[in-house]
């Protein structure tokens, strides 16, 4: 009986398990990712309320058995979970979305990683794949309007110079303000270049992997004495084990400036001059010359006319025989973006490897401005035992930069736009026009007759090894080098401006500076009892950066078609400097978490500086900071309306070092008398020299709402610096004037706030939204002692330091507009604007404007349909002021012979004309003072960059073994809105550039507008 009761029970159920195969049949598909439309392997497909499951591959791939009325739900670490009913289909492919609650995104930190959730601090992060195809020359500029609270301003659309970054504001007056950035483990050299040249241009961002931005002082902390400014982390690509994947990419682009200003053509040149010519006149003759100028001997309306058949040259300014438009000849027609990579990775279990190579070419919207770029990286990381894995990443690059002029040179080609439009571009006999013209001479010469080239050779190599001494505890060193070799050609012909009195002027300069860093450091990781979870990691580093420095100038050359110094019949000086500096530091950093939702970090640092006093070689800088993740209590936990709930509070000292290296010493220079050698002091010493101090607190809260569709994050900061570096007055029975001291304290303050959104996840159409915000107030609180400012330096310049006010602002007189009685510049004496004078000197110096913008932010949609892809990025700044130095020149109602804009043709000519252009006289400076009267708002909301792409299906890809191929449409600075009456309102002039000196215009060119098609191919 018992033997035919289980004959039965086995009939049944292999009858019940021929029924369900009979209903469930194979599923296929791809699992792919809405950032990059890259596969996803290892993600988990399981079928719901099963124990059925799938992992995809390499590919993406997946196969399972699933019947009609069942559901698969698709889930990967970092990703948002879907779900679909398998229905009548027999392929679903799965696009997912990034998880916005990222709790278990790995962000790197300092001397290791960790994820989104168990951070306490405050870290920006941005993949490299968002800015792969940003059409600029330097990642700084790519990062804009993608991270709250980092603010970047390049100063110009000149290729291959430096990108202004601020991490939650300005720390310091007098010492450096910029970030640290350290890729993979080696603190970057970002100074020391010859010029103005941007070192940070070195680098391909296409091998970049991500960036993490460390705001706050418990993310920073870890990077001590170096941190106050923030420090943004480079993480370059790695292989993954797996097939070996190639990817190729080819990138093309057109350029243009994104704005150009109307200056006047000839007849309205001629007319202004002349009638502020003859408005002289009558003001000291009481004449009107105007229709017959020879009856008046002497009178400015002759000089006017002598001056413009001077500037005429061979044409007839009287009939408008020549009309040049200048400022079209100074940008480049051609202007355009050329990017060419490959890649290659892959690996087994043992060694994986990633590979790069790359050619950038920029001709840029400036004539005889261009950047190239050619550079080649391998990583490779093998694992010798299942204990011990070395590796080691590998960087070369070749940069060259075909430069121009600093912005208030004559041979910068914006100050063509100061050319008399009277006169021609070349003579009869086809040589460039070079008569003396104006105020500038015609720099087109220097496009046939000189040269400026600068070339830079880039290493940065790190190799590393690491051994786990026991499962919970490891061991890693790492040596890395930067290595920077770079050299500047100059040469200007003997028809150039530099070269015209001495028959050609050449200039060669070259520097080295080579920079190696250690690190080595124990990190332990263990789990108590399932809810202790700590990590920690104890070590030092030391790193020291020599330079090197040496030039050699000479003129007299034979030919303008010999260009090296070794035609120089006259060399006239030279000269060369060895400098150093080092950081001997120890640094510990402690994680804790309890039951997943208790959250604490405790880390410090010691820092000796070869750059600080005897007295105070080392400083300590510590931080701690808490977490609480609420969601995670039993209050909340389970709620679909509030799915994340987190707070976090942070305080800790960070510390700037950016200043000279022997500022500490007593230093003594060569002299020489009679040509018998000696010395003599040049600067005192200061033993107690010490660095600046940051110590900044933070509360932030993280949350995500309606099953993570909306989450984000809301930070306040207060960051207070003291013992400022600055060069404080002293007593001249020192025999000196100025010294290097600690004193004075600044403050930031500000709120930051980051919103994502899942707008729509279906599975053929897809839209994201990302927005960050942030409000940052800068106040000076304390000078030297009896000291309340810094005014401006002179009279040509506007930016000051003053207490409570913010660094650099605007100080001068304020512009009341032109007295509709007589047509005078009028000027206001008194801070209640009741008052006025045509006077400059009487009217009252006052605060006229701020650099500082009040608050800046960018919003990203993204969106993806079946195989389309669309990226929007706008990115805006509110509430900065421009000072536009260059006003004065150009926009001075006829004072010289420079062209004006054309807004200058409304100019006050009568009584009882409301204008704000005084009346036009020449050489009498009615008006062309710095004043208000150049400052202009500075506001712009910036279409930055669009992406539109299209997938081509696998299908169509398959028979040519072709895994994934992409052809996209770029466009960088396609629209600006914004008041600024300049040419750009993202500038700041090159040649003036500093702490103090912000929000400066100068001939400064605008940014480029560039439209680019690409294709990348993956087999």
């Amino acid at each position: 009986m018992r033997k035919a009761l289980l004959f039965v029970i086995a009939l049944f159920a292999l009858v019940l398990h021929q029924e369900v195969t009979a209903q469930q049949r194979q599923i296929s598909g791809t699992v792919i990712s809405s950032e990059d439309g890259e596969p996803l392997p290892g993600v988990n497909i399981l079928v719901k309320g099963t124990t059925r499951g799938a992992i995809s591959d390499l590919d993406g791939r997946y196969t399972i058995q699933a019947n009609a009325n069942e559901t698969l739900v698709f889930s990967f670490v970092g990703f948002v979970s879907q779900e679909f009913a398998v229905g009548s289909s027999s392929t679903i492919n799965v696009t997912l979305n990034p998880d916005a609650k990222t709790l278990g995104e790995v962000v790197v930190v300092g001397y290791g990683s960790t994820t989104k959730g168990d951070l306490t601090g405050n870290i920006a992060s941005v993949k490299g794949d968002a800015l792969a195809t940003v059409p600029v020359p330097n990642f700084q500029e790519a990062l804009q309007g993608r991270m709250a609270g980092v603010f970047v301003e390049s100063s110009s659309g000149k290729l291959g110079e430096g990108v202004k970054i601020r991490v939650r504001g300005t720390t310091s007056i007098s010492g450096g303000n910029d970030p640290l950035y350290v890729i993979d483990g080696i603190p970057m050299t970002t100074t020391g270049a010859i010029g103005l040249y941007n070192p940070l241009s070195d680098i391909n961002f296409n091998d970049i992997e991500s960036f993490e931005v460390l705001k706050d002082a418990s993310a920073a902390a870890i990077y001590g004495a170096r941190a106050a400014n923030g420090v943004v982390l480079i993480t370059t690509r790695s292989g993954a084990k797996g097939k070996t994947k190639f990817n190729v990419g080819i990138q093309r682009g057109v350029s243009s400036p994104t704005r150009l200003r109307e200056f006047l053509n000839a007849s309205e040149f001629v007319e202004l001059m002349r009638e502020a010519g003859n408005n002289i006149d009558r003001i000291y003759f009481g004449a009107d010359p105007l229709n017959n100028p020879a009856d008046y001997p002497g009178s400015e309306l002759q000089f006017v006319d002598s001056r413009l058949d001077r500037y005429s040259g061979w044409s007839d300014w009287r009939t408008g025989e020549t009309d040049t438009d200048w400022q079209k000849q100074a940008f480049n027609p051609n202007a355009g973006t050329l990017n060419v990579n490959f890649s290659a990775s892959g690996g087994d279990e043992k060694t994986r490897f990633f590979f790069s190579g790359a050619y950038d070419k920029q001709d840029g919207i400036l004539i005889r401005n261009d950047f190239e770029r050619v550079s080649a990286r391998l990583n490779l990381d093998h694992s010798v035992s299942d204990r011990f894995t070395v590796g080691a990443n590998f960087g070369l690059t070749r940069t060259q930069n075909n430069r121009l002029a600093d912005d208030n040179q004559f041979n910068n080609p914006m100050q063509l736009v100061a050319l008399a439009p009277i006169t021609p571009i070349r003579d009869l006999n086809g040589q460039l026009y070079d008569r003396p013209t104006a105020t500038y001479y015609n720099n087109l010469i220097d496009s046939e007759n000189a040269e400026w080239l600068n070339t830079s050779f880039r290493n940065i190599t790190n190799v590393f090894g690491e051994y786990k001494l026991r499962d919970d505890l490891r061991f890693r060193s790492e040596f890395g080098v930067d290595i920077m070799n770079q050299n500047e050609e100059q040469f200007f012909g003997s028809r150039t401006n530099l070269g015209l009195s001495t028959n050609g002027f050449g200039r060669s300069r070259w520097t080295r500076i080579f920079n190696y860093n250690t690190n080595n450091y124990f990190t332990y990781t263990k789990n108590f009892a399932d809810k202790h979870n700590l990590e920690a990691i104890a070590g030092m580093s030391f790193q020291k950066s020599d330079q090197y420095f040496t030039f050699v100038e000479g003129q007299e050359f034979p030919l303008d078609e010999l260009r090296t110094l070794a035609s120089a019949a006259e060399i006239i000086g030279g000269s060369s400097s060895v400098t150093n500096f080092s950081f001997l530091s120890y640094f510990t950093r402690v994680n804790y978490k309890y039951a997943d939702k208790y959250l604490a970090t405790l880390s410090a640092r010691i820092d000796g500086s070869s750059r600080f006093g005897e007295n105070n070689k080392y400083g300590f800088f510590p931080a701690a900071s808490v977490g609480w993740i609420l969601s995670e209590e039993g209050f909340l936990k389970g709620n679909e309306k509030l799915s994340l709930l987190k707070l976090r509070a942070s305080y800790g000292l960070t510390g700037n070092a950016e200043i000279g290296n022997f500022d500490h010493l007593g230093l003594y220079g060569s002299a020489a008398y009679a040509l018998i050698p000696g010395l003599r002091p040049t600067q005192i010493p200061n033993p107690n020299l010490t660095w600046e101090k940051t110590a900044q607190l933070d509360l932030g809260v993280e949350f995500a709402l309606f099953n993570d569709r909306i989450t984000g994050e809301l930070d306040f900061y207060d960051k207070n610096t003291s013992d400022l570096l600055l060069n404080v007055p002293v007593p001249a029975t020192s025999g000196f004037n100025i010294q290097r001291q600690n004193i004075g304290r600044m403050q930031n303050y500000g709120v930051e706030i980051v919103l994502n959104s899942v707008n729509v996840a279906r599975q053929d159409f897809t839209w994201n939204t990302s927005f960050n915000f942030a409000r940052n107030i800068n106040r000076v609180r304390e000078l030297a002692p009896g000291q309340t400012s810094i005014p401006p330096a002179s009279s040509r310049f506007l930016n000051g330091v003053f207490i409570g006010q913010s660094i650099g602002v605007f100080y001068g007189p304020a512009y009341a507009g032109v007295d509709p009685a007589n047509g005078d510049a009028l000027y206001y004496t008194n801070a209640e604007r009741t008052e006025t004078t045509n006077d400059y000197n009487e009217a009252e110096r006052q605060f006229v404007g701020d650099p500082n913008p009040k608050f800046f932010g960018g919003i990203t949609n993204n969106l993806t349909y079946k195989n389309f892809d669309l990226s929007i990025l706008f990115q805006g700044v509110y509430g900065n002021d421009i000072f536009d130095g260059g006003g004065g020149f150009f926009a001075a109602n006829g004072d010289w012979f420079d062209n004006s804009t054309r807004d200058q043709m409304r100019r006050w000519q009568n009584p009882g004309d409301i204008t704000d252009v005084p009346q036009a006289r020449l050489g009498d400076c009615n008006g062309c003072q710095a004043s208000s009267r150049y400052i202009s708002d500075g506001s712009y909301l910036r279409l930055r960059t669009l992406t539109f792409g299209y997938n081509i299906p696998k299908a169509q890809l398959e028979r040519f073994k072709v895994n994934s191929m992409r052809v996209f449409f770029t466009g960088q600075n396609l629209l600006t809105l914004t008041n600024y009456k300049g040419w750009d309102p993202e500038v700041n002039a090159d040649y003036l550039a500093s702490n103090v000196f912000q929000g400066n215009d100068f001939y400064s060119a605008p940014q480029a507008k560039t439209f680019s098609l690409g294709i990348n191919v993956g087999f």
